[in-house]
C-alpha cells in the first residue's frame, strides 16, 4: 500500500511548465520512506518514487539517507498506476560518474589510481567505483616488464608487484555504454623528455601510418577487446566490433594469447594504436 502523496496534478501550468521525459535527471528531497520505496518531492515535476528491483538495487545509496535528503535520480516511467514517477538512483548515479570521467579526459586531467588486481594484458584499477584497464602498452619505461622473452609468466610475476601501488594516469579511451575506461601511464611523460617524445612520436608516426596490415601476437583479452603486440613495448587495440562480424562473439571465445595475426591500422590517438582483423 503506498504511502498517500499528492501526485501532480495535471494543468494547463504544469503541462506548460513540465518538460520531464523519460531518461531525465532530476533532483528531489526525500519526503517518505517505507520498508520497500522512497518517496521525493521534484517540485513542479511531481512525487517520484524509488521502489522494486529499484529499490533493493540502490540499498547502498538509500540506507544513509534520511527524509528531507536531496538526491539524484533518473526518471525512468513518467507515471505509475498512482500518479508517481518512477525513478532510479542506480541509473543516475552511473551517468553522473561517466560524465566525470568524460570531463576528466576531455580536460587531459593527470589521475592518481591504486592497482588492485592485474591480468595478462595489464594493470586493474578502480575510478569512482569504475574499473579501469591500464594496459602493458600505456605502461611508462620505468614500470614496463623489462623480460627478454614474451613470456607471459614472467611479465605476470613482474605485474603482479605493482598491486597496492599508486600510479599517475591519463584516461585515453572511454565508453560508457561497453563500460570501458583505458589509462596510459605514458601519457604524462615527464615535460623535461617532451621535445625528445615528439620527436619520437613523429617518427613513430612515419613507421605506422593508418591503412597500414601489421603482424603481431595476442598478449591480452579482455571483456572489452584484444591486445596485440607488434613489438617490444607497442601493442595495438583490437575491439570486440573489429575482431569478428558476429556481434555476440566474445574475444575469448575467437582468439588465444600467443596466437599470431594479421591486423590493419585504422587509428592512431593519444600514444594507442587501434586495430581490426578485418582486411
Amino acid at each position: 500500500m503506498p504511502i498517500k502523496l499528492k501526485p501532480l496534478k495535471k494543468t494547463i501550468e504544469t503541462e506548460t511548465i513540465n518538460t520531464s521525459r523519460v531518461g531525465e535527471i532530476v533532483e528531489g528531497k526525500i519526503v517518505a520512506q517505507e520498508r520497500s520505496a522512497v518517496y521525493l518531492d521534484l517540485g513542479i515535476r511531481g512525487i517520484g518514487v524509488i521502489y522494486g528491483n529499484e529499490f533493493y538495487k540502490s540499498q547502498n545509496i538509500l540506507k544513509p539517507l534520511k527524509i528531507g535528503d536531496n538526491v539524484l535520480a533518473k526518471i525512468t516511467n513518467l507515471e505509475d498506476e498512482n500518479g508517481y514517477r518512477e525513478l532510479s538512483i542506480m541509473a543516475a548515479s552511473k551517468e553522473v560518474v561517466w560524465k566525470e570521467l568524460k570531463n576528466l579526459k576531455e580536460k587531459n586531467e593527470i589521475i592518481e589510481i591504486k592497482i588492485t588486481k592485474t591480468n595478462r594484458g595489464g594493470l586493474i584499477s578502480e575510478i569512482k567505483g569504475v574499473s579501469a584497464f591500464l594496459p602493458l602498452s600505456q605502461l611508462s619505461p620505468e614500470h614496463y616488464p623489462k623480460i627478454e622473452s614474451d613470456d607471459r609468466i614472467k611479465i605476470m610475476a613482474v605485474l603482479q608487484k605493482f598491486i597496492n601501488q599508486t600510479f599517475k594516469v591519463k584516461i585515453i579511451d572511454l565508453d560508457s555504454k561497453k563500460e570501458r575506461l583505458i589509462l596510459s601511464e605514458k601519457a604524462i611523460m615527464p615535460g623535461k623528455t617532451l621535445k625528445k617524445e615528439k620527436g619520437e612520436e613523429k617518427k613513430e608516426e612515419k613507421k605506422y601510418q593508418i591503412g597500414d596490415i601489421v603482424e603481431g601476437k595476442i598478449t591480452g583479452i579482455t571483456s572489452f577487446g584484444a591486445f596485440v603486440g607488434i613489438e617490444e613495448g607497442c601493442e595495438g587495440l583490437l575491439y570486440p566490433s573489429e575482431i569478428s562480424e558476429k556481434k555476440e562473439a566474445k574475444p575469448e571465445e575467437i582468439l588465444k594469447l600467443g596466437q599470431k595475426v594479421k591486423a590493419k591500422i585504422i587509428k592512431i590517438a593519444d600514444n594507442q594504436i587501434y586495430l581490426s582483423l578485418k582486411i
